[in-house]
C-alpha cells in the first residue's frame, strides 16, 4: 500500500510509520522521563489539532516542543504571553510604505507551522481571541483582510499550574479548541538520573556546533501520514462506543444518577471528533490499521478533561474534569 500527497512523491506506507517510529525514538532520548508527552505531541501533529500542556516549571514542555521542530521541515517560533501582548503581536500589523504609498502587511508568529505559546494563561482577553480565531479556523483577520494560515500548523501551549496571580484562565469556547489537554508530572527516580546524565553531556558539548538530526521529516510525509491516519479501520461497534462516551458526559443518568449530577457541561460533538482522531493517531503509531478500544480509553482522559466540567456541588467534594472522565471510562460499557 502507498499514500500519495499533491507536489510530492508517492510515500510507501511501511517506511511512512517507520520515520515516524524513528522519530519517536529519537525524541525519547532528547525528552527523557516524559514519554507521554511524547506520544501526545505525535498524535496532535498526525490528528491534525493543538495541544494544551499544563505542568510545573522545569518539565521539558518547551524543550520537546523544540525538539519536535528541529527533526521537522518546519518554521518554528515561541511566543512568551504576558499581560501586556497586543494581539497585533501574534498576528502581524500593516505597515506604512510611504515610497509606495501603500500599506504592506506584516505577518507576526501565527504564520509559522510550529508556535509555542508559553504560559498562555498570563494573556489578555483579546489576545486569546486573535489565537482562538487561529486555530479553529485556521486563519486571521487584520482590519478587513483575512489572511490563511500554513496548512500545516500546530500550537502547543503551555499552562502553570503554580502560579496563579495574574493569570486570565482560558475561556471554555478556546479550551474546547485545543485537541487534547495533558497534564504532565514529575519523573520516576532512574529518568531523572538520565537527565542528569543529559543535561552533563549538553553541557561539555555547549561549545561545539549543535549536531543535526539524522533525518527531518518532510510536510509532504506528515500530510500523507494523516491521510494513512485517515485510512485505518474503526468499527461501527466502536464508533458507537465512542458516541456512547461524549452522550455520557452530557447525561449519565442511565448510568450513575449521582455522577450525572456531579457534572455541569459534558463533551460537544467537537470531543466525539477529537476522540476518534487521536484514537486513530495511536492505533497508526502503533503499527496497527484498525482502531481497538483501549486506544480509546487511552486517549479519552486527554481528549475530554477539558471538556467535561465539574458542577458546583463537584467541585465543592473535589472533583475536577479529570476525575469525571475516569468515572465516566468506568462506566460506559465497552463494545
Amino acid at each position: 500500500m502507498s499514500v500519495s500527497f499533491p507536489d510530492s512523491p508517492t510515500l510507501d506506507a511501511a517506511g511512512l510509520h517507520a520515520a515516524f517510529e524513528a522519530l519517536r525514538r529519537d525524541l525519547g532520548t532528547a525528552i527523557v522521563g516524559q514519554q507521554p508527552l511524547v506520544e501526545r505531541l505525535l498524535i496532535a501533529l498526525l490528528a491534525d489539532g493543538h495541544l494544551l500542556v499544563e505542568g510545573a516549571p522545569g518539565l521539558a514542555k518547551t524543550t520537546a516542543i523544540k525538539e519536535l521542530a528541529a527533526r521537522i521541515e518546519a518554521d518554528f517560533h515561541r511566543v512568551q504571553f504576558t499581560p501586556d501582548l497586543l494581539p497585533a503581536d501574534l498576528t502581524g500589523t500593516e505597515i506604512w510604505r510611504p515610497q509606495d504609498a501603500r500599506f504592506e502587511f506584516q505577518p507576526g508568529p501565527l504564520f509559522h507551522n510550529l508556535l509555542l505559546a508559553d504560559e498562555v494563561n498570563r494573556a489578555p482577553a483579546k489576545v486569546q481571541s486573535a489565537l482562538l480565531e487561529a486555530m479553529g479556523e485556521h486563519q486571521i483577520t487584520v482590519g478587513r483582510t483575512t489572511y490563511a494560515l500554513p496548512p500545516l500548523f500546530l500550537v502547543m501551549a503551555t499552562q502553570n499550574p503554580i502560579e496563579q496571580e495574574g493569570t486570565y484562565p482560558l475561556p471554555e469556547a478556546q479550551l474546547d479548541r485545543f485537541l487534547m489537554h495533558v497534564r504532565v508530572g514529575y519523573p520516576e527516580a532512574e529518568a531523572e538520573t538520565e537527565i542528569l546524565r543529559l543535561a552533563r553531556a549538553r553541557a561539555r558539548s555547549a561549545l561545539a556546533a549543535p549536531a543535526a538530526p539524522a533525518r527531518r521529516i518532510s510536510q509532504a510525509e506528515v500530510f500523507a501520514a494523516r491521510a494513512a491516519v485517515l485510512d485505518l479501520h474503526v468499527a461501527p461497534q466502536l464508533e458507537r462506543y465512542i458516541v456512547e462516551l461524549v452522550l455520557a458526559s452530557r447525561d449519565a443518568s442511565a448510568y450513575d444518577a449521582a455522577l450525572a449530577r456531579r457534572i455541569a457541561w459534558g463533551a460537544s460533538p467537537r470531543g466525539s471528533i477529537a476522540l476518534e482522531r487521536c484514537a486513530r493517531a495511536r492505533a497508526w503509531l502503533g503499527g496497527r490499521d484498525y482502531v481497538t478500544p483501549e486506544d480509546v480509553q487511552a486517549v479519552a482522559p486527554d481528549v475530554l478533561r477539558h471538556r467535561v466540567l465539574p458542577s458546583y456541588e463537584a467541585t465543592a467534594a473535589g472533583w475536577d474534569g479529570e476525575r469525571l472522565v475516569a468515572e465516566l471510562i468506568g462506566r460506559v460499557p465497552l463494545p
